[in-house]
């Protein structure tokens, strides 16, 4: 069975949400009669990309543009499936890609959409993005044969929202990476970050508003707390706001830019507290591999959030600066602690995609329906 993906920047290591979903998934289901390509982004990738564990890696042109990449990729991508990759289901990913899925039904196309979040809600996005990514959520769960949202709370309002097509719908979460080596030292620690274990406050995520990183720095520094902040990550497309984030840099307030493998790993294992202060988030995989690490975590009320399911201690409400300055304060007395073991048996990636290759197997099975997302 041959599966592609776009809608993605690529991989392996591509920063990005979707991005590490996509790796993880896929490394784990590219074997048992599973032929996967993953088509990305030429800005992100070599020319000839090296397979991955088994999955064929394809660079295709981009554009490096906040407002046209995404869009105009994902088009080229799906023409490029039809010509040349000619898989038995095209993997969309996110509500922005999913604007062509009408286009890739026509084109024949079993297509499953997997929704990584209310991307709408984005702070970035001016009135008529909004519009758009919100006619792409409408367009795939109308013409995706099968729709994978990786929020509970979304998947709720997704089957209330489109009663009609609430069978298509299906919360599929992300994961927790658990092959993360536990024997990882503190000297795997980036030496140049001047940091120790336990001595540092830790987020992650790109420097874009609706991650929050600029209510983190105001409230850490409103904060009585002792510990240094560390910020891995970097914009994608250097702006404003990520060049005020950076201006804001100091002796205790580091900007770590981007890290992968051991040094990221270390940073999750080391730090005494991960700090998710987002306004926007699908199902925060950063928060989950913070969590696997054996660390604490503090993260804004959302729902994406709240759906994790920690502790009432770990939440303070979105954009509040006050309250997160105060749970900063408190650290040492809060109740932060949950059950690890019951946690990642929640968040596996191995079950998530044991089910979701048994989805695709389930949508590829079943008679074909081209014309009745149409006549709908």
């Amino acid at each position: 069975m041959k599966l592609c993906a776009v809608g993605l920047r690529g991989i392996p290591n591509v920063m990005g949400g979707i991005e590490s979903h996509c790796q993880q998934l896929y490394s784990r289901m590219v074997d048992e009669g599973f032929q996967i390509t993953v088509i990305g982004r030429s800005p992100y990738l070599p020319p000839q990309p090296e397979p991955f564990q088994g999955i064929e890696v394809r660079s295709v042109w981009a554009v490096k543009s906040k407002f046209l990449e995404t869009i105009l990729h994902t088009l080229l991508a799906i023409v490029y499936a039809r010509l040349f990759v000619k898989p038995d289901i095209l993997h969309i990913h996110g509500i922005g890609p999913a604007l062509y899925t009408p286009l890739a039904k026509l084109l024949g196309f079993t297509v499953i959409v997997t929704h990584h979040g209310a991307d709408y809600d984005r702070q970035k996005w001016n009135g008529f993005a909004k519009t758009m990514l919100k006619l792409g959520e409408s367009l795939a769960v109308r013409f995706a044969d099968k729709t994978l949202v990786v929020g509970r709370s979304l998947t709720y309002k997704l089957k209330r929202r489109f009663n009609k097509h609430a069978a298509k719908i299906v919360f599929v979460p992300n994961g927790a990476l658990t092959g993360v080596d536990q024997t990882l030292s503190e000297d795997k620690l980036p030496r140049d970050l001047g940091v120790k274990a336990g001595n540092y406050i830790l987020a992650v995520g790109r420097l874009v508003p609706e991650k929050g990183f600029h209510d983190l720095i105001d409230g850490y520094r409103k904060s009585k707390s002792p510990l240094k902040l560390v910020i891995v990550g970097n914009a994608d497309h250097e702006d404003e706001y990520s060049t005020s984030l950076m201006e804001q840099r100091s002796g205790n307030v580091i900007f770590a830019g981007r890290r992968q493998g051991d040094e990221l790993h270390a940073l999750y294992k080391f730090a005494r507290v991960f700090v998710l202060p987002s306004y926007h988030e699908g199902l925060p995989i950063v928060a989950l591999e913070a969590i696997s690490a054996g660390t604490q975590v503090l993260a804004s009320d959302i729902d994406p959030n709240l759906d994790i399911g920690l502790p009432s201690d770990c939440y303070f409400p979105v954009g509040d600066i006050h309250a997160l300055a105060d749970k900063l304060t408190r650290l040492d007395r809060l109740k932060l602690k949950l059950a690890k073991d019951a946690f990642l048996a929640r968040f596996n990636w191995d079950d998530i995609a044991q089910e979701t290759k048994q989805l695709i197997e389930q949508t590829l099975a079943r008679p074909k329906t081209q014309k009745q997302a149409v006549n709908e």
